[in-house]
């Protein structure tokens, strides 16, 4: 007999934030059923898929998702019931023309992309497949690099710290185990240091402490000092920014409330370049704003053979965006978020591009984030090399370290762990 989608329903749940958000359910004609939730976004770029929301003020503060929910039931699922599960691509281009934008403004990209990360899991299943084996066959086996992230900013917290993520690295592991053994010291000598010095280890949207310290240089030096109070030298574990500058862009300029700075396109490079001298930064992402875009290449030329420069922001998971950016010489590396694009053929083009063109890969989470493992296994199919997907609290980020963790088991001897990261 052969396997076939028999239904997709669909449902609002909660996302990590307290907001609204989808979940998809695919069930197959032999019995099989997945579930499959997307995230949302916080600091959200202005050229991504659309995520649809009913705006009804009288509703969960108006972010209640009740139309994606009847779009994938009542618009979604009666096109893709009887089609294969096993065509990823032909699903995801009806999922395009139903919505017949190129942003999925009238579907919602919540809504594709949850039937579409659906369809890619029951396939899995259909063939008793682990989804990172599903999506990258063979070869397969590269656990990525975590990018962890220990301190909170920007939109992510309620503290005075322009910038949003600081995270930790730990290149030097020979194993993800021992890359998740090492972060986690350094997490923990890094509360000792917050507690100590006075303040708080609440933690902000994506698990990390949220401390009341208003400039970067400051978090910085806390964090080379956690690093070494764990036994552990620069070398092994480096740093790495999410400025989130177009948080920051106003009229023109870069405006750091917390440091009490007004900086210009110029400046804001020679201030980010000047962090990359005295720390051990290897990845700046979105330092300059998506609207900066003549600046970033000045900002690629200066800095691009220091230090990744992770376009978020800056292409959205977007293979057309990407493409002028690659063109143009602009950026090193690209943030993976499937949720800006809203579908997993989409997601896989993009990773692809930028890989023919030699910038890395990052896969992603959402600071809005569900129990969903699926970036975890698309960071071992695709091999993306790096993950973000929070700090090391909160069950939303280690849902996906565990996964890496258990997925690293399965692959016993085969596994590799990493990539260069320069």
């Amino acid at each position: 007999m052969a396997v076939l989608i028999e239904d997709i329903k669909a449902r609002q749940i909660i996302d990590s934030r307290a907001n609204p958000t989808l979940e998809a359910r695919v069930i197959l004609n032999n019995g099989i059923e997945v579930f499959a939730s997307v995230p949302s976004g916080a600091s959200v770029g202005t050229t991504e898929a659309v995520e649809l929301r009913d705006n009804n003020p009288d509703y969960l503060f108006s972010k209640s998702v009740l139309k994606a929910v009847k779009n994938v039931e009542n618009i979604i699922a009666p096109e893709l019931k009887g089609l294969s599960p096993f065509n990823q691509g032909l699903i995801d281009d009806k999922l395009q023309k139903l919505d017949n934008t190129d942003n999925f403004s009238n579907l919602g990209a919540n809504a594709a992309l949850a039937v579409s990360i659906g369809v890619c899991l029951a396939a899995s299943r259909a063939l008793n497949l682990e989804p990172y084996r599903y999506l990258g066959g063979i070869s397969a086996n590269t656990l990525p690099i975590p990018m962890i992230n220990v301190i909170n900013g920007g939109v992510h917290s309620d503290n005075l710290l322009d910038f949003q993520e600081f995270m930790i690295v730990p290149i030097g592991a020979k194993s993800f185990s021992e890359a998740m053994k090492m972060s986690l010291e350094v997490f923990y000598h890094l509360k000792n240091i917050l507690k100590k010095k006075g303040y708080s280890v609440n933690v902000g949207d994506e698990g990390g402490f949220a401390p009341q310290i208003n400039n970067a240089k400051a978090a910085l030096e806390i964090l080379v000092e956690a690093i070494e109070n764990a036994g552990y030298s620069t070398d092994e574990i480096k740093l790495a920014l999410d400025v989130a500058a177009g948080e920051l862009y106003e009229n023109g300029k870069y405006n750091l409330k917390g440091e009490n700075k007004i900086l210009s396109s110029c400046e804001m490079i020679e201030y980010l370049s000047a962090l990359v001298r005295e720390f051990p930064i290897i990845s700046v992402e979105d330092g300059l704003s998506d609207s900066d875009f003549e600046y970033w290449k000045s900002f690629t030329f200066d800095l691009g053979k220091k230090s990744l420069l992770v376009g978020d922001d800056l292409f959205t998971t977007n293979p057309k965006l990407l493409k002028n950016g690659i063109n143009n010489k602009v950026a090193n590396a690209i943030l993976i978020k499937p949720n800006q694009i809203g579908t997993v053929t989409k997601t896989i083009e993009a990773i692809q591009i930028a890989k023919r063109a030699c910038y890395k890969t990052i896969a992603s989470h959402r600071s809005g984030e569900t129990e969903s493992t699926f970036i975890a296994d698309l960071a071992v199919g695709l091999n993306t090399g790096f993950i973000k997907t929070g700090s090391l609290t909160r069950v939303d980020r280690t849902a996906k370290y565990n996964r890496l963790l258990y997925i690293e088991e399965l692959l016993g001897k085969n596994a590799r762990f990493g990539s260069n990261y320069i």
